[in-house]
């Protein structure tokens, strides 16, 4: 049950000057654009990435246009840079893959990054004093029993599915920021993140958006799984980092859903992109994949009791400015390594 809970006090733009934060997987899609907001508003970023499916391109960009930028190519699983100079005031864990595609490739890396990488980064924020924010997922959800999900509902997952490898370590990550807390009075946050879709995406990472707008750019049948009726609610990315910088300066420990509530089937997704790309693809149908859930919406009203969130960007706007990166990415339709 929510309670009252109190309004966040955003910080202004010169409260960063002097803050040091460290985002892990700062070359990754989502954690790319959280290091640019911050640096915009004048913040140090520390960013480490693997490269296992984050985009050179990305650490690149933010390398060349931002001085306060320092980029570490680490992986978390065996430990951290030197940072026993640093003062460290924010963190932020955002290392793990989260596309279907990986969940078949990489499932082990992807459970030891949100387990033994998620203890390392808490671990320093404990050392270092400083507030820790968990990037989790609607996946804790698995294929959920309510609808939509709010944040007291305990989730309908397969602990030996094809998609446990992200769901469990996940769930197993709130547990160990939770437990952090608890024992040590780490200052800790969790959101929980819900489909997500923009610029900078991996053009071939698996998930609806990038699949189905690379198949419409190419005149391709848009591959609909199942018959199309099962639901996702998609969020542009520049508004979950809003969400996620409301969360990160409240005042709550607890779980937070974040993303857009408008929620559509994946059938009319294709639809709508195959209208907004003036494509001439045709939709083509295959069999539902193993445990994909069939319904996905947040409930946002514990995010927006504590702040003014809401969605700015509305879904064609979107798709058009995702579609134009893919379009003019040198790195269009294939992975970025």
């Amino acid at each position: 049950m929510m309670m009252n809970l109190k309004k966040v006090v955003l910080p202004s733009d010169s409260d960063f000057l002097g803050k040091t934060i460290l985002v892990a997987g700062a070359a990754g899609f989502v954690p790319g654009h959280l290091s640019e907001f911050y640096l915009k508003k004048g913040a140090r970023i520390i960013g480490i990435d693997n490269f296992i499916t984050g985009s050179r391109s990305n650490s690149e960009y933010l390398q060349r246009e931002y001085k306060n930028f320092k980029f570490y190519e680490m992986d978390l699983i065996y430990g951290l840079p030197d940072l026993r100079d640093e003062k460290i005031d924010y963190i932020f864990s955002l290392a793990s893959p989260a596309s279907p595609i990986d969940f078949a490739k990489i499932p082990i890396e992807i459970m030891r990054v949100n387990s033994e990488g998620t203890l390392r980064l808490l671990d320093l924020a404990r050392e270092k004093g400083a507030r820790f924010l968990e990037a989790s997922t609607s996946e804790v959800y698995g294929d959920p029993e309510i609808h939509p999900q709010v944040e007291d509902y305990v989730g309908h997952v397969q602990i030996n599915g094809p998609r446990s490898c992200y769901d469990e370590s996940k769930r197993f990550a709130e547990a160990m920021t939770s437990s952090y807390r608890m024992k040590y009075t780490v200052d800790t946050r969790i959101v929980r993140i819900f489909n997500t879709y923009g610029p900078r995406m991996r053009a071939n990472d698996g998930r609806v958006v990038p699949n189905f707008i690379n198949q419409a750019l190419r005149g391709e049948e848009l591959t609909v799984y199942g018959d199309g009726s099962q639901t996702r609610s998609f969020c542009y990315v520049t508004d979950l980092v809003t969400a996620i910088h409301n969360v990160m300066f409240s005042e709550d420990h607890t779980p937070f859903n974040i993303g857009n509530s408008d929620e559509k089937t994946i059938l009319e997704t294709a639809e709508l992109i195959i209208k907004i790309l003036n494509s001439k693809s045709k939709i083509t149908f295959k069999p539902l994949p193993k445990d994909d859930p069939v319904r996905r919406r947040p409930s946002l009203k514990k995010l927006q009791s504590i702040s003014d969130y809401k969605p700015e960007v509305d879904f064609e706007s979107g798709m058009i400015k995702t579609a134009e990166y893919f379009l003019n990415s040198k790195n269009n339709f294939k992975m970025d390594s």
